[in-house]
């Protein structure tokens, strides 16, 4: 297997977290609390409450672990590609594989990426959700994690081993299917603005990774509410009892609408995030080839 394969996908996945984590603390708050009106309102009362500051929370342990997560996605991606064409990597640029054996590869990826991706992601979105200030008024309660590792003992220590992937069902069924179309329609645009046997260029790459991310979250938003929601519900006096009664609960109190909360916001994000992903990606694999 080519190593450079996890390393790029480590880099990019990298800068790809920095640039959109503000945005993913915006998109959890509106997906698991009712006390915002919008997205704009969500953005000036964490400000207001919590500095710019606020829309870090949570990011020092994704950005820990994302090394590990996305050079899983792309190298189990990348290789599951060449065993399914059989070709070496210099063929498949040649010869481009088919869109099925690009889904199946990515789908691949997502399902494999989410056994590593689950305990982070819990315990990126349980620290998202804390809306205390860094400088809190005195005598005022202290958050309930004081930070990532404090986060995960917590959890260990009060629900089992379990609850460190708690949510994780939800992420399975989010990311297998929806990372398959993510790299088709990746693959999809940029053989649509290339000619045969050419690299693409650095806008295509950008272009095609944007939009890659916008149409796999258009896909992955309802089960990514659930997941959210199933992740906090270790903190809620009623919990799911799984997926399935998540989507009907949230459904009978909030009506359909709520599965699409976020959708907005995750569109937005997903196109820079994606393009700086996707083009940093290729140019690593095309310097180091």
């Amino acid at each position: 297997m080519p190593v450079e394969e996890f390393v790029a996908g480590w880099i990019s996945g990298a800068l790809g977290l920095v640039l959109g984590h503000p945005f993913d603390t915006v998109k959890v708050r509106l997906q698991t609390q009712t006390t915002y009106r919008g997205i704009i309102d969500c953005m000036v009362k964490t400000y207001r409450h919590e500095s710019l500051l606020g829309f870090f929370k949570g990011m020092s342990f994704p950005i820990a672990s994302i090394a590990m997560v996305n050079s899983v996605l792309f190298g189990v991606y990348s290789n599951t590609l060449l065993a399914l064409t059989a070709t070496a990597h210099q063929e498949r640029r040649a010869q481009p594989p088919s869109y099925i054996h690009v889904f199946i590869a990515g789908c691949t990826g997502g399902f494999v990426q989410v056994y590593c991706l689950a305990p982070f992601d819990l315990i990126k979105v349980r620290l998202q959700n804390q809306t205390e200030p860094r400088a809190r008024p005195p005598g005022s309660p202290p958050p309930r994690y004081r930070g990532p590792v404090h986060c995960a003992v917590s959890i260990f220590q009060e629900e089992g081993p379990r609850g460190l992937f708690r949510g994780a069902w939800a992420l399975t069924l989010r990311d297998t299917p929806t990372l398959g179309i993510y790299f088709v329609t990746y693959e999809w645009l940029c053989r649509q603005s290339t000619r045969d046997g050419q690299d693409p260029s650095p806008a295509t790459v950008l272009v095609a990774g944007g939009f890659a991310g916008i149409a796999s979250w258009a896909v992955a938003t309802p089960l990514d509410v659930i997941k959210s929601r199933l992740q906090m519900a270790g903190l809620k006096r009623r919990a799911y009892r799984g997926v399935l009664d998540c989507m009907v609960s949230s459904a009978r109190q909030e009506g359909l609408g709520v599965f699409f909360r976020g959708l907005t916001i995750n569109s937005a994000r997903a196109f820079p995030v994606n393009a700086v992903t996707f083009l940093s990606y290729e140019y690593l694999l095309r310097s180091w080839g």
